[in-house]
Formats: structure tokens, C-alpha cells, sequence
């Protein structure tokens, strides 16, 4: 049977090995001294709650723009919605074609006034 003390020394061990790679995977701060098991655990949950956070905020942001594309692509088989491009700046477009690219003339005329 193993010994009771040994086990436990092993355990210690084991536990000190964790704690100091916890350290090094926490920030711990500005105060550069000495940090207490209780306050690096304390921030490893913190920070452990913090990345939660941010996935489900990232979840929730994929999740509406998948609907949002399923309801443009609705739109676009439907034949309800303008096509769209960006250009290299990110201003949007629009990807019909202008009056001089269909070969006709303009609706104005050089003086501002209609030509009909």
C-alpha cells in the first residue's frame, strides 16, 4: 500500500507544478510582487469569465449575420434586391448600369434644363 505521506508530498508537487503554470498563462497585473494562490486563481476565473463573455458575443454576431444573409439571398432570388458592390475605399456602389453604359443620352441637358 503506498504511503499516506508520500501520496500527499506527490499531490503538493502536482498542485505546484499547476499554480506556476497558471502563472504563466495569467496576466497578473501591475503589481509585480508576490501574488497569493487565492488572487491568480481569482483572476484565471475572472479571465476564464471575460472569454466567455466574448465568445457568446461572437456566437450571437455569426448567428444574425447567417440570418441576415438567408433573408438577402430570399431577397435576391426574389429579385427584390439591388445588387451592391464595394469599391477598393468602401464606399457602396451600385452595380446597374448608368444611362452613358446603356448608349443613352443623358435626361438633362447642358444647362440644367430637361430635354424631353
Amino acid at each position: 500500500e503506498a504511503d499516506p505521506a508520500v501520496c500527499s508530498r506527490s499531490r503538493r508537487a502536482q498542485l505546484r507544478g499547476g499554480l506556476e503554470r497558471l502563472k504563466g498563462l495569467v496576466p497578473l497585473g501591475a503589481g509585480g510582487g508576490r501574488h497569493t494562490t487565492l488572487s491568480l486563481l481569482t483572476r484565471a476565473r475572472g479571465g476564464i469569465q471575460r472569454g466567455g463573455d466574448q465568445e457568446r458575443r461572437a456566437l450571437h454576431q455569426i448567428e444574425q449575420g447567417g440570418r441576415e444573409q438567408r433573408h438577402l439571398q430570399r431577397q435576391l432570388e426574389k429579385g427584390g434586391v439591388e445588387r451592391v458592390r464595394i469599391d477598393s475605399i468602401g464606399s457602396s456602389l451600385s452595380s446597374e448600369r448608368s444611362d452613358s453604359d446603356r448608349g443613352e443620352s443623358p435626361r438633362w441637358g447642358t444647362a440644367g434644363e430637361r430635354s424631353g
